[in-house]
């Protein structure tokens, strides 16, 4: 069955027909061609499909597209233009190693965007907490959470971040 649907994507507003069945990650991915978003586990254990819904994390593998009507949806690919606009999340991970095959990371930096809107100083503690459910099978998260205090450090500083 399928159905009409409005959101608004990295700040675009989009008007589409969806299948009543597809997840909010495959129409990211699939219809949109947005595939910063990752497909880890499909359970929402993993945390790699993590994008922002009406400005919280949410797990996109788990959420029917169909309930997402009217809601903003903001995905890794609306920090930056390309690898000379990174927001500074993205340049501390880049800087302190905070990545390393990339799959996680993108769901990495939007919880950590989520945490550091709210938060800008945090303690490792409060750090790694905002960050539990996000997995990674490489780093050891010790980069990644050095990553997230340099980025809280370079946004404090006024570091610029894209729009």
């Amino acid at each position: 069955m399928r159905m009409p649907l409005t959101l608004t994507v990295n700040g675009t507003r989009h008007s589409l027909q969806i299948d009543t069945r597809q997840t909010l990650v495959g129409l990211l991915r699939e219809q949109l061609r947005l595939t910063g978003t990752h497909v880890g586990c499909s359970t929402g254990n993993c945390g790699a499909c993590t994008v922002l819904l009406d400005g919280e994390t949410v797990k996109s593998c788990s959420i029917l597209a169909a309930d997402v009507e009217g809601s903003e949806v903001a995905t890794i690919e609306s920090l930056s233009s390309g690898a000379d606009d990174l927001h500074p999340i993205q340049r501390a991970f880049v800087s302190r190693q905070g990545l390393q095959c990339g799959f996680c990371t993108p769901g990495m930096v939007l919880s950590a965007l989520h945490l550091l809107e709210r938060n800008p100083d945090p303690s490792e503690d409060e750090v790694r907490h905002a960050l539990a459910g996000n997995l990674c099978r490489c780093t050891g998260y010790q980069l990644v959470v050095t990553s997230v205090l340099e980025a809280a450090r370079l946004m404090r500083e006024g570091a610029p971040a894209a729009a």
